[in-house]
């Protein structure tokens, strides 16, 4: 009895985050479809995708892919505000890690604050610094240049979705939401149509066949 008492007590100590991650491991190893993840997903989840926090899936660890995906491999990733909150060289590191663990052919979504949007209350809101949520956190403000240019160092091939340009122009190329929803997009997210204007750079990076 006293023998059983120890077990219950020490599957009950197992913190929450360790028994996530081996319930997302456990769903990985059985899937034989097509591979979705979402990167630093926060509470955000979507079917048939597979969300994941920094504590299931570091992207600066190669040791955290292989942890996490044993012998299998991604077909698609999805970061939705998730790359202004690294460095550069940082995302080179992870934007390389995402494209070994990835199949040929595979993509990975990434939508970040856009450094052309032509509103200053905007740019003020969500650079480095700023005054909207989370920018106290913010390393970086990308445009479609330089996140074109931190992809194509990881090996990717860029498709630009939805982005200003440096003359303040609104460029918006079709997707699919079934290939990464992205919901604060000029498609989603009502603050588009509002004073602000709220959009975000939306970039597709392809990995080769």
């Amino acid at each position: 009895m006293k023998s059983l008492r120890k077990a219950i007590r020490s599957i009950v100590m197992i913190p929450v985050n360790i028994i996530q991650f081996l319930r997302l491991k456990s769903q990985i190893a059985k899937n034989d479809g097509t591979l979705q993840i979402i990167i630093g997903s926060a509470k955000t989840k979507y079917e048939n995708w597979l969300a994941t926090n920094i504590e299931s899936l570091d992207i600066l660890k190669v040791s955290s892919f292989e942890s996490l995906l044993g012998e299998k491999r991604v077909d698609r990733f999805l970061a939705e505000h998730v790359f202004e909150h690294i460095h550069y060289d940082d995302a080179i590191v992870g934007l390389k890690n995402c494209n070994r663990f990835m199949k040929p052919g595979g993509a990975i979504r990434i939508a970040v604050p856009d450094g052309f949007h032509p509103n200053p209350d905007y740019i003020n809101m969500v650079k480095p610094g700023g005054y909207g949520w989370g920018s106290d956190d913010h390393k970086l403000l990308y445009t479609y240049e330089s996140l074109s240019r931190v992809l194509e160092e990881a090996g990717f091939t860029v498709r630009l979705l939805e982005y200003y340009d440096e003359a303040g122009e609104f460029h918006y190329n079709d997707w699919k939401s079934e290939d990464g929803h992205v919901m604060r997009s000029m498609r989603y997210d009502k603050r588009f149509h509002e004073p602000l204007g709220y959009s975000s750079l939306i970039v597709d990076g392809i990995k080769s066949e």
